[in-house]
């Protein structure tokens, strides 16, 4: 259930097309990209719906060019829930992404598919995208390496101006370190048009996680999430040994969470990410040049976003500047040379299916993914690491965040921490 669609002759004529001492940086490696926004010339492009029907583009996305032009093999498409809208992989029109290292157990979502793939061994790594935790979700369901980048690090064009107002970032797993650093000097950069932007790293990403041992942070480890929302034991534990094993690496560890308990976070998200979804519905019909079927979108779906009111845009605009004033008061107290650990997810991944009849913010969904969806509102890149499983094999992942533009702390702990731990792709 990890893909969707195949491009095998044009990937057999591009791997054919390799020659011995290629200096690209991914020369034949083989990548899958996310059914979802994410476009490659020739391939159709669905989003996990039979409501906008299949959109071939005569172009590639941005980042998907990038990793393209520096080497990497495109496989095909792999599976997302319609529109994006779950933290698990399931949809009407592909069926369900079920998770590798136990069939009973969902993929995660919403880049469900992607981490399938990565974890099953089928491509070294695979594209998505993440607005409220959707990289790293599935990267903490089945043990991949993901790492999201900050706002404006990779372009989202030439199609999409604005995700969600800089929520929506692009960005890929994989099954190591060194392999996300490489993936991230790819698809960086600039392209015109861009409403956010970050300028590039000093040094390579790529030769931070090769050599990382000379960073030293000081890390505030949170075990419990905001609002009061309980974590499970497995998640906790997880986190609690990541902390200990920064501390032997020489990190300045303490038990302190940010500023993140805002009662009124909560609405104001839903707030702003349906009518950033509502808005990406137009954004796709002019894409696929064809309005959307109403009658083709999940029952879910449709009563989310079709049938209930639009969102006004004055609130909307509020709901934004909410969001923004929250960001400020969090990173008010963020020091420079801060990274902030927590457990990735509240939960062990759910079993297949069993939250599919729901789409969007419900309460469940908020709950499962209380650590994540924070540092889409403000724009800190985020790594989840597969640095725990329970004594079933079940994966269970840690996350690090940075202050903004670090990226490279991420890369550099992140590598001390694959080191350290030993874990190895599967």
């Amino acid at each position: 259930g990890a893909f969707v669609a195949l491009c095998a002759e044009r990937a057999l004529a591009e791997a054919d097309a390799v020659r011995p001492g290629d200096p690209r940086s991914l020369c034949g490696v083989p990548i899958a990209l996310k059914d979802l926004l994410s476009a490659s010339a020739g391939l159709a492009t669905t989003h996990g719906s039979h409501a906008l029907g299949d959109w071939v583009a005569d172009h590639d996305t941005h980042h998907v060019r990038r990793l393209r032009e520096a080497g990497a093999i495109v496989l095909g498409k792999t599976n997302a829930p319609e529109l994006g809208l779950r933290p698990v992989t399931e949809n009407a029109r592909y069926g369900t992404t079920r998770n590798p290292r136990d069939l009973r157990l969902s993929a995660g979502g919403s880049s469900g598919g992607s981490a399938a793939a990565v974890a099953s061994g089928m491509v070294a790594l695979a594209e998505g995208n993440d607005l409220g935790g959707s990289l790293r979700i599935p990267a903490s369901c089945c043990g991949v390496v993901s790492l999201k980048p900050g706002r404006g690090r990779v372009s989202i064009g030439p199609d999409y101006s604005d995700v969600a107002v800089g929520a929506g970032v692009d960005g890929v797993l994989t099954r190591t370190v060194l392999d996300s650093a490489i993936a991230l000097d790819a698809m960086a950069g600039y392209e015109p048009g861009d409403h956010h932007w970050l300028a590039p790293p000093a040094i390579a990403y790529e030769q931070t996680a090769r050599r990382p041992d000379d960073v030293r942070v000081r890390v505030h480890a949170a075990f419990e999430p905001p609002l009061g929302v309980p974590v499970d034991a497995e998640p906790r534990a997880a986190a609690e040994r990541a902390a200990a094993l920064l501390a032997e690496l020489g990190h300045d560890v303490t038990d302190r969470a940010p500023a993140w308990d805002d009662d009124g976070f909560p609405a104001a998200w839903s707030t702003f990410v349906t009518g950033a979804l509502q808005h990406l519905i137009r954004v796709l019909e002019r894409l696929h040049g064809r309005p959307i079927d109403a009658d083709g979108l999940e029952p879910a779906s449709r009563g989310w976003l079709l049938d209930s009111p639009p969102v006004d845009l004055v609130d909307f605009l509020e709901a934004h500047e909410y969001l923004g004033a929250f960001s400020r008061r969090l990173l008010a107290g963020w020091e420079p040379d801060v990274v902030l650990l927590t457990p990735t997810l509240t939960r062990l991944p759910a079993p297949a299916e069993a939250m599919s009849a729901g789409a969007g913010v419900t309460d469940d969904a908020l709950r499962f993914s209380v650590f994540v969806r924070i540092w889409n509102v403000t724009g800190q890149p985020a790594i989840s690491l597969p640095l725990h499983a329970t004594p079933d094999g079940i994966p269970v992942g840690v996350q690090l965040v940075a202050p903004p533009g670090r990226e490279d702390l991420l890369i550099a702990l992140a590598a001390q921490l694959e080191e350290r731990a030993g874990w190895r792709p599967q």
